[in-house]
């Protein structure tokens, strides 16, 4: 049953993962199955199949992430053939800049111990989750972002956009989103760092009120909150750094297309196995059901 449940899948999900998920081999699997390699495409045809993903992952996608993509639709290729072509052809993303740190720790309100240790692995959805607060800047001002994500599968489950970073609103709208689309059990460890906007009483009360276990990291260390920072990164990177906008308005509608409709359902991450989030998430739904 685990094998035709992969042999169903696999145009879906990478083999590996589903086999790891499901605790069978590799090996055993292609030999229930007899699998062989297709007919290589030629390099033309491979190019055309490589410019229509990375076009349709908003110009994001290197080498890595377009290589995964073409196993998952079926092409059969070398990785190294993927990075030779699109280097050949100039097909490349735009690269990292630095990001700095928004949220304010010079306050006197409690603090919560760094409960994760950085230890970002979680067994399962709604068990620990991470938030951080950015800004982006348009031609209006500043508009703030802040955003929770479940570590499990790195998925955006809350956020919130306000021109004033210097509300609690920001942080607790987010916070509210987050609960109300996933309802998660006493026990969950929410994380962040030690900004004024997480350490508020009144941030602090709705965490209480939901039985959540607040860890924050040490002052002045961005490692302490990794995905966070990663999170955004990438957006930065995918596209804020390659956008001018007029207005807030502007700035929200794109915010709010990336993590919903990219981000969360399209993106492929390296943590999850190229997988998106939400592909992340139905899969290990599936694998439980079958185990």
């Amino acid at each position: 049953m685990r094998y035709e449940f992969i042999r169903a899948e696999k145009a879906r999900f990478p083999v590996r993962l589903m086999c790891r998920l499901l605790e069978v081999s590799r090996s055993g699997f292609y030999a229930w199955l007899g699998w062989r390699d297709s007919r290589e495409l030629n390099d033309r045809q491979l190019l055309q199949f490589i410019r229509e993903i990375f076009a349709q992952s908003h110009e994001t996608y290197g080498s890595p992430r377009i290589y995964r993509e073409l196993r998952i639709r079926g092409v059969r290729c070398d990785k190294a053939r993927v990075e030779r072509l699109m280097q050949e052809n100039e097909i490349t993303p735009p690269r990292k800049k630095k990001y700095r740190v928004t949220t304010d720790s010079n306050h006197k309100n409690p603090v919560a111990p760094n409960v994760l240790q950085r230890d970002f692995t979680s067994p399962a959805p709604n068990r620990r989750w991470a938030s951080d607060i950015t800004y982006v800047w348009t031609w209006a001002g500043w508009l703030y972002l802040a955003v929770v994500l479940d570590l499990f599968s790195r998925r955006v489950v809350g956020w919130a956009m306000d021109s004033r970073l210097d509300t609690e609103s920001l942080t607790l709208n987010a916070l509210h989103m987050a609960l109300r689309n996933r309802a998660p059990a006493r026990g969950l460890i929410h994380h962040s760092d030690r900004g004024t906007q997480y350490t508020s009483a009144d941030f602090r009360k709705v965490l209480d009120a939901h039985g959540i276990v607040c860890s924050m990291s040490r002052r002045g260390n961005c490692w302490d909150n990794a995905v966070s920072e990663s999170f955004f990164a990438t957006l930065k990177l995918d596209l804020i750094f390659r956008r001018t906008f007029r207005t807030r308005r502007e700035a929200r509608q794109a915010i709010f297309n990336y993590i919903e409709v990219f981000y969360n359902r399209q993106r492929r991450h390296s943590y999850l196995g190229y997988l998106s989030p939400a592909e992340f998430e139905e899969l290990a739904i599936s694998a439980e059901a079958v185990a």
